[in-house]
């Protein structure tokens, strides 16, 4: 039987996937007890990513309603810079997901390495609160 090739490795060596939606730098701050970068940090950055691109295909408001395939591949160290991509996978009736993607530059130098990838659900949500139709695209 032939080895299959891990779509991790081969990304890795492609680049990241989608646009760059934000950008920032690891501080001491953002560590755990152990002095790494705590993976819930870094799984905030890629929410509020996942929410700005979803919310500005919606044209309003979202909310995260899944996350999938969250695998944290390497370690983000301080001083890393953090630079989060996100692509548009779906779009539903009220739901948009959306492929997110986590790369570094140690030390702001390269080469990138990619850390953490996952798929994000959005959910389109009216004045309320509630689900509503995500327009149609422009």
């Amino acid at each position: 039987m032939a080895e299959q090739a891990d779509p991790n490795d081969q990304a890795a060596a492609e680049g990241p996937v989608g646009d760059l939606t934000l950008r920032t730098v690891a501080m001491p701050s953002d560590t755990n007890p152990h002095g790494h970068i705590f993976g819930g940090w870094l799984m905030s950055l890629m929410d509020l990513s996942a929410g700005m691109a979803a919310g500005s295909r919606a044209q309003g408001r979202v909310a995260t309603a899944a996350v999938s395939n969250l695998s944290f591949l390497q370690p983000v160290q301080v001083g890393d810079v953090v630079c989060v991509y996100t692509a548009l996978r779906r779009v539903g009736r009220t739901s948009i997901t959306i492929h997110v993607e986590a790369w570094v530059l140690r030390q702001n130098r390269p080469p990138r390495v990619k850390v953490t990838a996952a798929e994000f659900v959005m959910v389109a949500l009216d004045a309320d609160g509630r689900p509503r139709a995500v327009p149609p695209a422009a």
